[in-house]
């Protein structure tokens, strides 16, 4: 993969990240744009759940929806996922064989060979999800690849932080001019 290609990637990202306080949008396009860069069957967002034991699916491109509403990825049943939420880059050569992985049989259905993850940060170094890239081959990940994708994860956590300050501050305004209004009606 040529360099350029990346830094062609990271700087189309950046510019989605700032055009949109809309994570469903921002992170539909990330997953669209990193797929397409890595020559990828497919990417996926995946963010915890407020208790922190599910991975729920936020975005996804080149997959089936089949495949994307397979089942809920449980945090204490996929080890892969413990690794990449403990802050590390996990790579799995073949899906269909390894134990880390919860849903083979359905990978094996969906034509998914290897896969990278990389943990999704935000507000330093909070892990709130993973990016999972998927090969429909046995493929390695350079390690150019690997900061590629861990710079973009952390493209996502900054939108994301972004979006829950807007509608945090969207929220509180609101309320305010719901307080200001009550108090000068009465």
């Amino acid at each position: 993969m040529e360099p350029q290609a990346f830094y062609k990637t990271i700087y189309k990202i950046a510019k989605v990240v700032n055009s949109s306080l809309e994570p469903k949008v921002v992170l539909g396009q990330i997953v669209e744009q990193v797929a397409t860069t890595m020559n990828a069957k497919g990417c996926f967002i995946r963010l915890l759940n407020r208790t922190g034991e599910i991975l729920k699916p936020d975005a996804y491109y080149g997959l089936s929806e089949r495949y994307a509403q397979k089942g809920p990825v449980e945090v204490a049943k996929s080890k892969l996922d413990q690794e990449a939420l403990a802050g590390n880059a996990v790579y799995i050569a073949d899906v269909r064989t390894d134990p880390r992985f919860q849903y083979p049989q359905q990978a094996t259905e969906e034509g998914l060979v290897s896969i990278v993850v990389v943990p999704l940060t935000a507000q330093g170094n909070k892990v709130i999800g993973v990016l999972r890239v998927y090969a429909g081959e046995t493929r390695s990940f350079t390690e150019e690849e690997l900061e590629f994708l861990s710079c973009i994860a952390n493209l996502c956590g900054i939108a994301l932080e972004n979006a829950r300050m807007f509608h945090a501050l969207k929220r509180a305004s609101e309320l305010a001019n719901d307080y200001i209004y009550q108090v000068f009606e009465d």
